[in-house]
């Protein structure tokens, strides 16, 4: 293939010729010229210039008519922009295409003939010299046209290129972005069609979008052409990577989640126009992911090349074909929400528990807005759409991004986070729930509502105005006190956002949260479903673990995922993760519990924390959250996570779990790995040397330590009156469990509430010398200041960041 007067091959273009071929075309030149040596796979192709667009408007004298249609245009007025974006479209597709731009275009078409067979298909692509720039991504703006075959089609989806510079989103685009209407060019990418209506596609980020998050790569998915994915009309798959783990060797997906991918966009063969349509995607695929393990690492590896090469967060689209099953990237732009993500302000917004949830989702951003539900089903409606309502829909397209702009929030009934409705959102910085699959018949249209992206992954629709606030927080350097400030996590889903804050790591990582939300039945149960007595448990169970092998896997899987994505959004800093510490009642709420659970009339001193792991009753589950565990640290290679165990009540029941634990894989000192205890009953401290031999270090935890040393149930309200952790006796046994850590020369902390609640505690902590505190995310910074102000009147030197380490 050679190069024309208004042709370029891919080879011979890069990101220096945006004014010649465009974003686009000039990034798929790009990865084809300089990294296809290091295994990027791009399809061939080449690109018809933006010399050419003008070409075709100076040989038809267009300009002037061009200028009549939209000088003086009104943007916002809904009727004026359609009837002048009609004009233009109407003025450009009617110039046609001059012959010597015909012979060029039609050269380029019979090389790639001859590189990939006479029967090749196209995918003919717009690509404007605005577009996939580092501030506007203009992405959906312009027109692609698939599975083209043949030379008079070829040139008519030439000159429908062309032509959508001016659909009216486009027309709105730039107005909104400040670029002139006749300084933009329009260039188009022809290039071998990828087969992926055979196989699947998706979009990748070289970072989480919602939080800006830098550590992973986030691969979404669906079966067919990757239309669907983009626009939102179906809810992908998900898989995340961890970045630094990866480079490391460690080949692991660090989080999958299943997306419904109800649809699948296949071709129409022998049609001349729309050659694509939605089809049902079979049940047998909707139950299992489209990429296999190796297909995402193959993906991320690509994803890292094209990130370095450019130097910044990517956004990226691929393709599998289904005819040579290859995996090929067909998209590379610079990602422009969540690398724009302001880091000078950190804004938290907090919504007040209750309410009624009308719909759920997943969060995009994590925002809170409130309005007046308007329901949306075809453009044609969108005149009546009022600036500040809550734009609710099916799904959206790029056509109604004018009105999008003006909405307090957007809810859609299908996407995922890689959507149009999502991306627009991010842009314009308003929450977004998408793919909830029925929002359009649960949300009361005319009433006010309050949509929710606050709560983690999930984003919730509340029936009227719920209560929240926002609070926020200046970025300046509030600097490193010599006490460690951790944090207490037990939602993954806000892992990434929370590892912003300031922070030494994570002091308290929850395994029950991730139980009982993600997993959300008993692991025996798991294990044993034919012993639970109930049938309809049972039938759960099994619709629970469907696409898993059995149980097990299930309950090992979604477990070290949810703790994996902890550890992986604070690495390389320490992440102490408690093993299971659910009281008898709590582990009997979930699925199948019931059926394995003792009655017990104070589940608080019972059967709970390390008596379980070697008890034969629980022996099976215990080693379940082992394998996790060694999963975590070995496969995915996030060897900072700190084991801990709750409640050992008996230097010899801490010997005998650290001999099981031993057995299972995870042997204290091996591969570095440390295990602590926790210290919240009083015979931890009595007998703190004892058991500072078999741990290497105790994490005070305030709440039961209280509870025991002054003899108060915590769960009673009758003598809650008498429940104070800054009981002098308590601040005693507190005091000497920190004495006697240091005094054996092992790490010692608190994750307790007492120091999140009481600043005059943390004080206290401080002028103990405890190493480390572990805090709830929202009192970090202002008990990070408090700490410091205390240190700076003992004499203390704040710490100097290590080498490194990145000060806050």
């Amino acid at each position: 293939m050679r190069s024309n007067r208004f042709t370029r091959t891919f080879a011979e273009v890069g990101m220096a010729d945006v004014p010649v071929v465009g974003g686009k075309n000039a990034s798929l030149g790009e990865m084809v010229g300089a990294l296809a040596g290091r295994g990027v796979r791009v399809p061939d192709g080449f690109a018809v210039t933006a010399e050419a667009y003008r070409h075709v408007l100076d040989e038809a004298k267009a300009w002037e008519p061009l200028h009549d249609a939209l000088d003086g245009l009104v943007v916002d007025d809904v009727a004026d922009l359609s009837r002048r974006g009609r004009r233009a479209r109407e003025i450009v597709y009617g110039a046609g295409l001059p012959d010597d731009l015909v012979v060029d275009v039609l050269s380029g078409y019979r090389a790639l003939q001859a590189e990939y067979g006479e029967d090749v298909s196209l995918a003919v692509r717009s690509s404007a010299t605005a577009e996939d720039l580092p501030n506007a991504s203009f992405a959906g703006q312009h027109e692609t046209y698939l599975n083209i075959k043949g030379e008079a089609h070829l040139l008519d989806a030439c000159r429908r290129c062309f032509a959508s510079l001016f659909l009216d989103r486009a027309i709105h685009y730039r107005v909104d972005q400040g670029f002139d209407h006749f300084k933009v060019g329009l260039s188009v990418g022809i290039m071998k069609m990828v087969r992926s209506d055979l196989a699947s596609s998706g979009v990748m980020f070289s970072l989480d979008p919602e939080t800006g998050f830098r550590d992973v790569v986030l691969v979404t998915g669906s079966y067919g052409l990757g239309e669907n994915v983009v626009q939102g009309a179906v809810d992908p798959d998900e898989y995340l990577v961890h970045k630094p783990t990866y480079r490391d060797g460690h080949r692991a997906v660090l989080r999958r989640l299943l997306g419904d991918k109800a649809v699948k966009m296949v071709f129409v063969e022998g049609e001349t126009k729309h050659t694509t349509r939605n089809v049902p995607t079979p049940k047998a695929e909707r139950a299992r992911f489209c990429l296999t393990d190796a297909e995402v690492l193959e993906l991320v590896g690509y994803a890292l090349v094209i990130e370095d090469h450019y130097g910044r967060p990517m956004d990226m689209e691929w393709a599998k074909d289904g005819v040579d099953g290859l995996l090929y990237l067909v998209q590379a732009r610079p990602e422009t929400s969540g690398a724009q993500r302001a880091t000078a302000v950190a804004e938290r917004y907090v919504v007040e528990p209750g309410g009624t949830v009308v719909a759920e989702g997943r969060a995009v951003g994590e925002k809170v807005a409130a309005g007046e539900a308007r329901r949306i089903d075809s453009a044609a409606e969108l005149g009546s759409f009022r600036a500040g309502e809550v734009l609710v829909a099916d799904t959206t397209t790029p056509d109604w991004e004018p009105v999008m702009k003006t909405a307090a929030a957007i809810v859609t009934n299908r996407g995922g986070r890689t959507c149009h409705a999502a991306i627009v959102a991010r842009e314009l910085g308003i929450p977004a729930v998408v793919g909830t699959g029925d929002a359009t018949t649960r949300v009361p249209v005319g009433d006010t509502v309050t949509v929710s992206c606050a709560e983690g992954e999930t984003g919730r629709v509340y029936l009227g105005s719920r209560p929240f606030r926002v609070e926020r927080t200046a970025g300046e350097d509030v600097g490193r006190p010599a006490t460690k400030v951790m944090v207490n996590l037990g939602n993954p889903d806000l892992a990434f956002a929370t590892s912003f804050l300031p922070n030494d790591g994570v002091g308290l990582a929850r395994m029950e949260f991730i139980v009982s939300e993600s997993i959300k039945a008993h692991p025996m149960a798991l294990l044993h479903p034919e012993k639970v007595a109930d049938p309809e448990t049972r039938r759960a169970l099994s619709r629970l673990t469907r696409g898993w092998p059995d149980g097990e896997h299930y309950f090992v899987e979604r477990l070290s995922e949810g703790i994996g994505t902890i550890a992986a959004a604070f690495w390389p800093k320490p992440v102490v993760v408690r093993m299971s510490d659910f009281k008898t009642n709590e582990y009997a709420s979930l699925l199948g519990g019931a059926d394995f659970e003792p009655r017990e009339d104070n589940p608080m001193l019972g059967f709970r924390g390390a008596s379980r792991y070697a008890h034969p009753a629980y022996a099976e589950g215990f080693a379940l959250e082992c394998r996790a565990m060694k999963r975590v640290r070995e496969e995915m290679g996030l060897a900072n996570v700190v084991l801990m165990l709750p409640f050992v009540r008996r230097v010899e029941e801490a010997e005998a779990v650290l001999a099981r634990m031993a057995e299972l894989g995870l042997r204290r000192g091996e591969d570095g790995l440390e295990v602590y205890a926790m210290c919240e009953i009083p015979n931890n401290v009595v007998l703190v040397d004892r058991f500072a031999a078999l741990f290497d270090g105790f994490s005070i935890g305030s709440n039961d330590l209280t509870q025991l040393t002054l003899g108060v149930d915590r769960d009673s309200e009758l003598v809650a009156f008498d429940y104070d952790e800054r009981d002098d006796g308590v601040k005693e046994m507190i005091r000497l469990a920190v004495e006697g850590c240091r005094r054996n020369g092992i790490h010692s902390g608190l994750c307790g509430q007492a120091p999140s609640d009481y600043p005059d505690m943390a004080e206290y902590l401080v002028r103990i010398g405890i190493d480390s505190m572990s805090l709830n995310p929202d009192t970090v910074l202002a008990t990070t200041r408090k700490i410091l102000e205390v240190e700076a009147a003992l004499g203390i030197e704040p710490r100097r960041p290590a080498d490194g380490e990145e000060t806050p």
